[in-house]
């Protein structure tokens, strides 16, 4: 099944058919988004408030409409161990930013969620904004699971950083989507069971850092104009809680140790190793 991608032309019936079978997957299931054990998705996230002023945080984290709370969460716990200074912005707070302002912070992480909801409650002045920090003023972007469909081309007003690349959902070697502990096996040799939930593969655009064990792209990174762009369709941050009832061969710190990993590049802008 394919989840929020954009048909290409003499394809559009076609997709737009499976687009409502997604939805009802998406109400139901939460598509891209971590769910704790027994409930069937999470609620989208809006705080208010920032964690540090923008004048001091190196990172924004987006926390708005269409992302998992749990997600950000586990996001922000990360981003905490690591001593990032970071703040973090709704919906209506983005909207508010100009270009300028965002261009006053080094990295843009969206994590996992919806990402139709996600583009849908964004305004096409606020995604150009973003779309132009990345590619004209060299904001940084890391998006996990449904903030790497909306970092790609969507009808769904996404941030188009990719070059008019949409992605489609990974088949999962044809089991169908849901949530699961997923092989990626990175070009540096090593191989890490991360947590994945209904994301996308990435092919077509940037350098692959690591795949899937049908050998299609689950990470990706490349430069976007100026901006810096590390796209994941899986979870590295997820935390212990989310892998009841599946079986890992690695440990959450491992796994963990590896968002931070993707971090730390898309934040400096460095190259991970690739194939």
């Amino acid at each position: 099944m394919r989840c929020f991608a954009t048909p290409p032309k003499g394809k559009l019936l076609c997709n737009l058919i499976i687009l409502m079978t997604c939805f009802v997957l998406i109400v139901s299931t939460g598509c891209g988004t971590p769910a704790m054990p027994g409930m069937s998705g999470m609620p989208p996230s809006q705080p208010a408030a920032s964690v540090t002023s923008k004048s001091t945080a190196s990172v924004l984290l987006f926390n708005g409409s269409g992302t998992s709370s749990s997600d950000v969460s586990a996001v922000e716990s990360l981003l905490s161990s690591m001593k990032l200074s970071y703040a973090t912005a709704n919906t209506s707070q983005i909207e508010g930013m100009s270009q300028s302002t965002l261009e006053t912070y080094k990295l843009l992480i969206v994590p996992g969620g919806n990402s139709i909801t996600i583009g849908n409650n964004l305004s096409s002045a606020a995604t150009n904004n973003i779309h132009n920090a990345v590619i004209n003023g060299g904001l940084h972007y890391l998006g996990v699971c449904a903030g790497a469909y909306f970092g790609g081309y969507s009808i769904y007003n996404g941030l188009n950083l990719t070059s008019g690349v949409w992605f489609n959902t990974y088949a999962n070697n044809g089991k169908g989507t849901g949530k699961t502990a997923v092989e990626i096996s990175y070009a540096d040799g090593s191989e890490l069971d991360q947590y994945w939930q209904d994301g996308p593969q990435l092919s077509g655009w940037g350098n692959t850092v690591g795949e899937y064990p049908d050998g299609t792209p689950a990470i990706v990174e490349g430069s976007s104009g100026k901006g810096w762009v590390l796209l994941a369709g899986f979870h590295a941050e997820a935390p212990s809680s989310w892998r009841t009832g599946m079986t890992f061969t690695t440990s959450v710190a491992d796994d963990n140790d590896y968002f931070e990993t993707m971090v730390n590049a898309a934040l400096n802008g460095t190259s991970l190793k690739h194939y």
